[in-house]
């Protein structure tokens, strides 16, 4: 869970600066605090919503309060029949630089056993995003940092600024890789540079970390935001079953043979062509014109 809790004046940078100068269309803000206090902030738009962890002087390191508004905000998108994508990024000149490290210290200078912050915040926060019924982007906009990181790369598809950085920063402090570091960081990397990441904390660049996998893409800093907001839009258009169902059959695939993945891909397609948006697909097909996707299961 490293990371965090880096205070002081900072420039407003590129990607924010795009992103202040983009008309807003909000449908609904969520949060009582003000903005400015709220560690999370919910933007609903049409089909989609907008996460932004917002605590842009600690480079968005978590705390509790960041945690739970973090939780809300997920399962409020999860309930709501309306959204069909999540875009994740955070406020500011960082992504996220992991846990507030000044959380994990007692009042006479102690540090925490750690352990139950995973399974009551981190564990669980992992879990979601992989197993959101709908497409999870995340626009890494600054530097990703120990849990901020791998929370990041838990999303389905990553776009990184092109002055974006990922550091598995935890051996720094005494810890190992969590968020489901080890897991994916070899999945995605191969064990090789996988240990190199892990074993020295060396920060990697945005544009590397796409030339090795790790990332979907790197954007110049001025484009990040108005290619993440497009990928979403194009996510509400999309057949929003089929894509649960390619992410559950792609997680599942690390665990399988090739006959469990068989029959998983069976019972998959079937759950898929019982859906409105496969009919629909195939007339429009057939009709040579784009297909009108809704996104809904089969009544």
């Amino acid at each position: 869970m490293a990371g965090g809790g880096e205070c002081g004046r900072q420039a407003i940078s590129p990607v924010r600066r795009a992103t202040m100068a983009r008309p807003n269309p909000v449908v609904e803000l969520h949060e009582e605090a003000p903005m400015e206090e709220a560690p999370v902030l919910v933007e609903r738009r049409a089909g989609y919503r907008v996460i932004t962890l917002n605590r842009p002087r600690q480079l968005n390191a978590f705390n509790e309060a960041m945690h739970q508004a973090l939780k809300r905000a997920l399962a409020e998108a999860e309930e709501d029949a309306d959204c069909r994508a999540l875009l994740l990024t955070g406020a500011g000149r960082a992504f996220c630089a992991g846990q507030d490290l000044r959380d994990r210290m007692t009042p006479d200078g102690k540090t925490t056993v750690l352990g139950d912050a995973l399974d009551t915040h981190y564990n669980p926060l992992v879990r979601k995003l992989r197993t959101l019924p709908f497409p999870v982007v995340a626009a890494v906009n600054g530097v990703a940092a120990g849990a901020g990181a791998n929370i990041a790369l838990a999303c389905d598809i990553v776009l990184a600024a092109r002055s974006a950085t990922f550091v598995q920063a935890f051996v720094k402090i005494g810890l190992i890789p969590d968020c489901g570091g080890t897991w994916l960081l070899p999945r995605l990397v191969g064990p090789a540079r996988a240990r190199g990441l892990a074993l020295t904390a060396e920060p990697l660049p945005a544009d590397k970390a796409e030339a090795w996998g790790l990332i979907w893409k790197t954007l110049d800093d001025l484009e990040l935001m108005a290619q993440a907001h497009q990928l979403c839009v194009h996510f509400t258009a999309a057949p929003t079953v089929a894509l649960a169902l390619i992410k559950r059959a792609l997680d599942e695939a690390w665990a399988n043979d090739l006959d469990a993945q068989l029959d998983l891909e069976r019972e998959s397609q079937r759950e898929a062509s019982l859906t409105p948006d496969y009919a629909e697909g195939m007339r429009a097909f057939l009709q040579k014109r784009p297909p009108v996707f809704t996104g809904r299961r089969a009544p």
